[in-house]
């Protein structure tokens, strides 16, 4: 059987750029040889497209783009029947035909449905969530408002469209409750998110988070603590194991999601099965509603008395052998290798 050409996406403008070099490390690695060739595009932090013919492992450090021998400048053409990339070298154009397309892209400009919209136009299949769906997700006040209306908990919150006097925020939030998380509504991996306790630090707060994104919102803290849900599949779903977040203090931030410097994820949750259960129905349901396809990690918070609350989808969670998604996965029998060939399939599949 012929190998189908998956275009792997890596870099990307965005703040997780580096956190996209390990996720795609690790697929790239684990894509069976012979089943799939594995087509690399780098995309530098300054937004260059290449195709990179190097070492793999100069990806994982950073170093795939000094290798100028190795990355050739790319595009997608936009011909929907051709479904290819091309080339361009000294005046010379190369063309290479694409079966399917895997953005391992972390945050803006890779997972808010700006790439995904680039090829569903180009006619090339795509892994993972569609345009909308990324959109939505990436977007936590409308992802907030369409699961809200499905009968799901959200936190309450307010949300702002400009940076406006202290006194206007503080009299937009007087109805929520202190601790407040203050959040960008379009980014990843905690950039630009701040814990305010009090009111003499929110203005900061809602400056900080306006340097990462056009809009704000800021969410009443939720007692209890946060747990996630991978979910694998089109139409016919797999259901991870529920993991959990153990904080000492503070929140799941940048540091402690890459480091785990204090904070600990259990895997499985510390909850009892009916809980789990629960959880693993209400993933499902945010799934749906977000119009979800292929994969994604549903993260929620579970309160003392037992409430669940949506927080998030992340459309690519972070995806090296250890993260949290493939963990999740394992412990309903899925190996790291097998996720990466069913997400293929069911990208070749839509």
């Amino acid at each position: 059987m012929e190998r189908k050409k998956v275009a792997v996406l890596f870099g990307g403008c965005s703040t997780e750029y580096e956190v996209s070099l390990q996720s795609a490390y690790s697929v790239i690695t684990n894509m069976d040889p012979d089943k799939y060739e594995a087509v690399l595009i780098g995309i530098t932090k300054d937004g260059r497209w290449y195709r990179y013919y190097g070492e793999t492992e100069n990806i994982s450090k950073n170093t795939w783009h000094q290798d100028r021998k190795n990355c050739m400048p790319v595009m997608v053409s936009p011909d929907s029947k051709a479904r290819k990339l091309i080339e361009l070298l000294d005046g010379c154009v190369t063309e290479t035909g694409i079966d399917i397309a895997f953005p391992v892209l972390h945050g803006k400009n890779g997972e808010d449905g700006t790439v995904q919209g680039l090829f569903e136009l180009a006619g090339i299949p795509l892994v993972g969530c569609g345009t909308l769906s990324s959109a939505l997700c990436m977007d936590k006040d409308r992802a907030h408002k369409l699961v809200a209306a499905a009968g799901i908990k959200v936190p309450p919150a307010a949300g702002l469209d400009q940076l406006l006097p202290e006194r206007d925020i503080l009299k937009q939030t007087e109805c929520l409750s202190y601790p407040m998380f203050v959040k960008p509504v379009k980014s990843g991996s905690s950039y630009g998110v701040t814990k305010v306790t009090g009111k003499k630090d929110l203005y900061g707060a809602v400056k900080n988070a306006f340097v990462y994104d056009d809009q704000v919102i800021i969410e009443e803290g939720i007692d209890g603590f946060e747990v996630g849900c991978a979910v694998l599949g089109n139409n016919t779903l797999i259901i991870g194991e529920v993991d959990e977040i153990e904080l000492s203090g503070g929140f799941f931030d940048y540091t402690e999601k890459y480091t785990l410097t204090s904070a600990k994820i259990h895997m499985p949750a510390r909850i009892d099965a009916d809980t789990s259960a629960r959880i693993k129905d209400t993933a499902a349901v945010i799934y749906r509603v977000l119009g979800c396809r292929g994969f994604a990690r549903v993260d929620m918070f579970l309160s003392p008395d037992r409430d669940i609350v949506f927080n998030e989808v992340n459309t690519i969670p972070g995806f090296t052998t250890h993260s949290r998604f493939p963990n999740m996965m394992k412990g309903v029998g899925l190996r790291y290798a097998e996720i990466v060939d069913r997400l293929i399939q069911l990208g070749l599949e839509e």
